[in-house]
């Protein structure tokens, strides 16, 4: 299988974040039916994509990663370096 055929179960901690007027897309997930660590995403207004390299061990480390990085670099990190890899 493909991985644009593959399925993914999204964490509950996945959807819309707002802040300070902007708006990005959070996908936390992982391939359905299995126990493999967590995937984290952001999507900005634009669709761009920023992509964590490394994974976590629950969807909760994914969510508060992501709340740390919102912290520290503001949520306009996203959309300054779209397509980009965090670690």
């Amino acid at each position: 299988m493909s991985e644009s055929e593959e399925q993914y179960e999204f964490s509950e901690f996945s959807g819309e974040f707002v802040e300070d007027g902007v708006t990005v897309i959070l996908r936390i997930y992982r391939p359905v039916g299995t126990n493999l660590d967590w995937m984290l995403e952001v999507l900005d207004e634009e669709g761009n994509t920023t992509v964590w390299e490394d994974t976590f061990d629950t969807d909760r480390d994914a969510f508060e990663e992501f709340l740390a990085t919102v912290q520290r670099d503001g949520i306009r990190s996203f959309l300054e370096e779209p397509v980009q890899k965090l670690h």
